[in-house]
């Protein structure tokens, strides 16, 4: 189990590579996991009167449209000077209806000097998808994704392969930016074009999308008997997921949280669904019910019941599909008749289910190939993918990561190829033993790779063995190869987190289960034998003040390991070099494992705990003391919604109280609820919000 867990490339080293472009003194990165996220505020309030945007960034936290727009024109600036002309993709999400926002990144990009290829609100894996097809020069995806919808952002995809950004391009764009002055900026004149492109790219998202190849539905199922709720989150899909899935051959189809309006992720999408397994009947019900409120679940509940008869014979089945604002994630809900209640499947379960489909149908195909998960998966995952013949590996968390994985093993196999030439490989092994020394330091690294292969003869590429099978984060980010044909004819794979991909693979593999219907649920409902996976969060933190060897860092490192000890677990603390500030603690080699990071895309810091069910209540102790410490030494005292949640807390301490009996301003109460219970500091109970322990502890 240890080796599998902490298997790494057979031909690349990432560990220097990585360390050098994260950790430079005195340098920092502006970007987290997925590129750059904050809470949105204009320019013109008093809050930002005279602050450059970048301070206003570092300082308060905040992303004005002046920032956007200097992001997106350091973006362009910084881009390779091949052409004289660039053509940079822009997409979006529908948080910001104003399009504030967005009209300030296009201007960036124009200002700079490159053609901006407008897409309008579309979901994330288009981007990169319609970058690839017109060879444009980037792709910029406006977005905060899963966040609350007071937030928003921009995700970076590179023509290589559709990569996002590794750290050192991370750095390299960030001292642009920094080095920049909006004033100058703001003045420029437009040089680029704007072009309105939506409809061509919606066409090959459509095409794509519903290539059999890429959807895996054939002729064999048509989908008739699947009673599907979407939930497109007030997002990117919506309208869009609807039309596929009927295209696709589903023909009873409901479509709810699907309003351009901006509210994004309000009481819908996959984010209130981590870390649970089901829904049961109690949690929908009114006053004190958690998904009182959101339609999708309702909805589901509500079909499930009527049909109830018919899908325990068999005849039916009532599923949900489940997305985020920019759709490149995917849950799935499943109406169990049995016992009234919704499955949860999350990434890892969707995954599975997606191997062992590829597995049973192909079989010998996939053998050997990549089942790739992040560390915020349940180990028992990838001992479950292990036994499909397939071959886990493991990476810190995104899907940046995972990309890179499937890249140099391809890069691998394509070096081994009989038709290569003898000139071409010594240039290969030449470059490989200088990347051994200096790591891979960017995406321009892969690159010379790339084309020091060359084009590879089309049969040897086409009888090769697919690298990867399933690539999977925990959140729902799943990865399968998809192919289109570019307009010179040529065969292209792209390999990114696909909303609408996943879902359409995981129905496919389970209508191919063919059970009878108690089994059928038990297995949906256990894809692979769990085991415990628990998770705690703190919000509203000075990140910063938790990093590799940092005080806090050191201090939950010492209470873990004295705690694992005196459990008599044996202890390793395991550095990722993609996230050298994450505090990795391996119990009993690898069998169970304790891990403290900053989240890349939330100001928050999670604590996630992994291992057998055996394990649970150790794991959970030991999660208990060390979440305290993270309390103690990292909240942001001077964060607005620190102030709210005292507020709050202190209102709780004294009595229980609904929701509209707190007295907390309007438009932050419902994210500031949600976040609250997420922390475990407080709980509904039928009279309504008290206190936990936790929450107790915490006030006094």
């Amino acid at each position: 189990m240890a080796g599998m867990w902490y298997s790494s490339f057979s031909i690349f080293s990432l560990n220097q590579a990585v360390h050098r472009s994260m950790n430079i003194p005195g340098k920092q990165r502006l970007q987290g996991t997925d590129g750059i996220r904050r809470e949105t505020k204009l320019s013109h309030i008093s809050d930002c009167k005279g602050l450059t945007p970048q301070q206003v960034f570092l300082e308060k936290s905040w992303i004005t449209e002046q920032f956007m727009e200097l992001y997106a024109y350091s973006c362009t600036k910084n881009l390779p000077k091949i052409k004289t002309t660039k053509n940079i993709v822009v997409g979006w999400d529908p948080r910001d209806p104003s399009g504030v926002f967005v009209n300030a990144v296009i201007k960036g990009v124009r200002k700079a000097g490159a053609n901006a290829l407008v897409l309008g609100v579309v979901p994330t894996p288009l981007v990169p998808l319609f970058m690839l097809h017109q060879k444009a020069d980037c792709g910029i995806m406006v977005t905060a994704s899963h966040n609350p919808n007071d937030q928003n952002g921009i995700k970076l995809f590179s023509p290589c392969h559709g990569m996002k950004p590794l750290p050192s391009d991370d750095l390299q764009l960030t001292q642009h930016v920094l080095g920049q002055k909006y004033s100058s900026i703001k003045s420029n004149l437009l040089k680029g074009k704007r072009k309105n492109l939506r409809q061509q790219a919606l066409k090959l998202f459509f095409k794509v999308t519903l290539q059999a190849e890429n959807s895996w539905v054939d002729e064999s199922k048509d989908f008739k008997n699947v009673v599907l709720v979407v939930d497109p989150a007030n997002g990117s899909l919506t309208g869009i997921a609807k039309e596929i899935f009927i295209k696709a051959g589903f023909g009873n189809v409901f479509e709810v949280n699907a309003k351009l309006n901006g509210n994004v992720n309000v009481f819908s999408g996959v984010a209130d669904l981590e870390g649970l397994n089901q829904i049961t009947a109690g949690q929908i019900k009114n006053p004190s019910g958690f998904f009182r409120r959101h339609k999708a679940i309702l909805k589901l509940f509500e079909v499930g019941r009527k049909y109830k008869a018919s899908l325990r014979k068999g005849n039916m089945r009532a599923v949900g599909a489940i997305f985020d604002a920019d759709a490149d994630r995917f849950f799935m809900l499943e109406y169990d008749p049995f016992k009234d209640l919704l499955w949860i499947l999350s990434g890892d379960e969707t995954a599975i289910l997606q191997a062992q489909h590829l597995s049973t149908r192909f079989p010998g195909k996939y053998k050997g190939s990549l089942y790739i998960n992040t560390v915020e998966s349940d180990l028992n995952a990838a001992t479950a993918a292990e036994k499909m013949g397939l071959k886990p590996e493991v990476t810190a968390v995104g899907d940046k990561w995972i990309l890179l994985k499937i890249l140099l093993k391809q890069l691998e196999q394509k070096s081994k190829y009989p038709g290569l030439s003898k000139s071409k490989r010594r240039s290969f092994m030449r470059e490989k033993k200088k990347l051994q020394k200096t790591g891979i330091t960017g995406i321009a690294s892969l690159q010379r790779l790339r084309e020091i292969l060359g084009e590879i003869n089309e049969t040897e590429e086409n009888d090769a063995k697919p690298v990867l099978a399933v690539g999977s984060e925990e959140t729902g980010h799943n990865i399968t190869e998809s192919k289109f044909t570019s307009p010179d004819g040529q065969t292209v794979s792209i390999y990114s987190g696909n909303g609408i991909k996943s879902a359409l693979n995981t129905l496919v593999a389970t209508e191919h289960l063919n059970l009878a219907p108690k089994n059928y649920y038990a297995k949906v409902s256990r894809p692979f034998n769990p085991g415990y996976k628990g998770k705690f969060y703190v919000y509203y933190i000075h990140q910063e003040l938790f990093a590799q060897d940092s005080i806090a860092w050191k201090k939950v490192k010492q209470v873990l390991t004295l705690a694992a000890k005196k459990r008599n677990y044996q202890v390793a603390v395991r550095i990722f070099p993609e996230d050298p500030n994450m505090l990795y603690i391996s119990l009993s080699g690898g069998k169970a494992g304790i891990f403290v990071r900053n989240s890349g895309t939330e100001n928050k810091i999670s604590l996630d705990l992994r291992g057998s069910k055996s394990d649970a209540s150790n794991l959970e102790e030991m999660g208990q003391e060390a979440i305290k410490i993270l309390f103690a030494t990292l909240k942001n005292y001077d964060h607005h919604f620190y102030k709210l949640e005292l507020n709050a807390l202190n209102q709780i301490a004294s009595q229980t109280l609904n929701e509209k009996d707190l007295k907390i301003e309007k438009h932050s109460k419902a994210r500031l609820i949600n976040e609250m219970q997420k922390q475990g500091i407080i709980e509904m109970s039928h009279k309504g919000f008290r206190l936990t322990a936790l929450g107790k502890w915490y006030v006094e």
